[in-house]
């Protein structure tokens, strides 16, 4: 920087061309459409400040030497828009160092000292955006727009203004319809950005915590590796169906604690499916914990299931006999011999047994209590072949036998209790 006057260096020495990754500041011409998926924590959200930024001030690569006046920012929602894109800590008030905009609340919008504008739009009202005209946009988590198709369609007819008008997409990836068409069209270019990237920039420990718990997962291919997940074809269950919010625990009349066993008795082999769920007084159901373990002995699993069948309270404890025959109620006596042990045993294939459990989620009859990644993998990957991932489906197994006996098998008479 010798040849720089000095008033600049410092100015020069702050710009993000000194920090970005080659993902973020792309040295190849990239077209109108810039598609960016990445993971928790990826750096998206700076890249879409930066790129917001750079057009407002001339600032190539992004701007091609021109300056942009007239931008759209576009977010799940309103607040989105201003706690995340404007005033996060990777915002465009953070990135805009001495060039800070203001913010006027009243108009929705932000205002340079140069002159150029960026309005606020939410994706919960696409019509918002039917009149507006503009020469760039930023929207930002694409993938959880309510109404993604309305809206995004409602920006294209506004992107009419400029020499080039262009937009950038910044999304954690899920399958939706708009997320495949973009990923699909030759001409918008389609960056990923995995969470690891940006591991110098995030809390320490963080990304090794998070990848020990869901690296491989489906869950972990789309929220760290930034990967499209999508439905397999033949599944029973699809994402759409699980993503309704969390259900609250109230009152249920039955709770049951399933045991999938394992087919042998050491580490290499199957896990062993443990799933808690209950059942309410209308008859809905409610997954409360998976408690899925790998045991090298019996004893171990057996000790894990009955403690759960202590910790919430359970009726009885469901337990699959076919591989173990009577050795399965046995080795739980050998734990607790008070815990009552129904067995069960599968005469049809994985896929008949689990089709009636599948018709449950479809009619909305049943919820989970909370999110649980390694049961929601099996159950969106599990198809005609009985297998999930290509491996035996043990949480899904358990699950099945757990909402067969208290939604498909024989009424029996309530007691209520309160878990709330």
């Amino acid at each position: 920087m010798t040849n720089l006057p000095r008033r600049l260096a410092p100015e020069i020495e702050a710009e993000w061309i000194g920090a970005a990754r080659l993902s973020q500041y792309p040295l190849l011409p990239i077209f109108d459409t810039w598609l960016v998926t990445g993971g928790r924590g990826a750096g998206k959200t700076r890249l879409g400040a930066e790129w917001v930024n750079a057009l407002v001030r001339g600032f190539p690569p992004f701007s091609g030497g021109r300056r942009y006046g007239c931008l759209a920012l576009v977010g799940e929602t309103l607040a989105d828009v201003r706690e995340v894109m404007i005033d996060g800590p990777s915002g465009l008030s953070a990135v805009a160092r001495r060039h800070r905009p203001r913010f006027e609340a009243s108009r929705r919008r932000l205002v340079w000292d140069n002159g150029a504008l960026a309005q606020m739009f939410s994706a919960e009202d696409p019509e918002s955006l039917r009149g507006p005209q503009f020469d760039a946009a930023w929207c930002d988590e694409v993938g959880k727009w309510r109404h993604a198709d309305a809206t995004f369609d409602m920006l294209q007819f506004g992107l009419r203004v400029g020499e080039r008008p262009l937009q950038l997409l910044t999304t954690t990836p899920r399958p939706i319809p708009l997320i495949r068409r973009l990923m699909d069209d030759p001409l918008v270019t389609v960056t990923r950005m995995p969470t690891a990237e940006n591991e110098k920039n995030l809390a320490k420990g963080f990304l090794r915590a998070i990848e020990r718990r869901y690296a491989g997962t489906r869950l972990g291919r789309q929220e760290l590796d930034g990967e499209l997940i999508a439905d397999r074809l033949d599944a029973l269950w699809t994402r759409g169906m699980l993503e309704t919010a969390p259900a609250a625990s109230g009152a249920l009349r039955r709770i049951v604690v399933a045991v999938d066993p394992p087919a042998a008795a050491h580490r290499t082999s199957d896990a062993c499916g443990l799933l808690v769920a209950g059942i309410d007084a209308a008859g809905n159901g409610l997954v409360l914990h998976d408690g899925t373990v790998r045991a090298a002995k019996p004893q171990e699993w057996a000790s894990r299931a009955v403690a759960l069948y202590h910790r919430f309270g359970a009726d009885c404890m469901v337990a699959e006999v076919n591989q173990g025959g009577d050795m399965v109620a046995a080795v739980i006596a050998t734990v607790d011999a008070t815990v009552p042990v129904k067995p069960v045993r599968a005469t049809r294939g994985k896929w008949l047994r689990a089709e009636p459990v599948a018709a449950l989620y479809e009619q909305g009859r049943v919820r989970h209590a909370q999110r649980f990644p390694e049961l929601e993998d099996e159950m969106c990957d599990f198809g005609l072949d009985g297998l999930s991932g290509g491996h035996s489906p043990d949480r899904v197994d358990a699950l099945v036998w757990a909402l067969t006996e208290l939604m498909l098998g024989k009424r029996r008479e309530p007691r209520i209790r309160d878990l709330g």
